[in-house]
């Protein structure tokens, strides 16, 4: 059975090992952990901002993450990942993944979100094609989105409606 919760700190090496794997083995996205401090000050770059990064847990082994970043009414969407293993509809994870992030951004008055993505994830893409998020281009991005050097897809939501 899965289980969502808050990640902190205690989880930053579960969730570089998870990340890492899926970027650089199975994607081959060119990316370190030096590319990525966030991951190693989860608390401090998500939450004290106004967003969260959440876990995915099977047996209580890190399977899946999402994060959020908040800026003003808006928020990106970061490290959305989940173990080869545990994708698919069997088991629902990135769904539920982002259930609880658009739920969270919901109650704390977040009514946009944007994420950027890499367009080898094609899966990925459709995933939140699915979801109601359209293809935006980069100039489109609010000035205060936190750009990663290898996202070349950018994705909007809109929470108002």
């Amino acid at each position: 059975m899965v289980e969502i919760r808050t990640v902190n700190n205690t989880y930053s090496k579960s969730a570089i090992d998870l990340i890492l794997n899926i970027q650089q083995k199975e994607f081959n996205v060119p990316i370190s952990i030096e590319d990525q401090p966030d991951l190693m000050q989860i608390e401090e770059f998500y939450a004290a901002s106004g967003g969260n990064f959440w876990g995915a847990f099977i047996n209580d082994e890190l399977v899946g993450t999402i994060a959020l970043v908040k800026f003003d009414n808006a928020a990106a969407i970061r490290k959305m990942f989940v173990k080869k293993e545990f994708r698919g509809k069997e088991h629902n994870i990135a769904q539920k993944l982002l259930e609880i992030l658009i739920s969270y951004c919901h109650e704390n008055g977040i009514e946009e979100v944007y994420l950027g993505t890499v367009a080898i994830l094609r899966a990925a893409l459709r995933f939140y094609e699915r979801n109601h998020f359209t293809i935006i281009e980069k100039e489109k991005l609010p000035t205060k989105f936190p750009l990663m050097n290898s996202d070349n897809v950018f994705c909007f939501l809109n929470l108002k409606s």
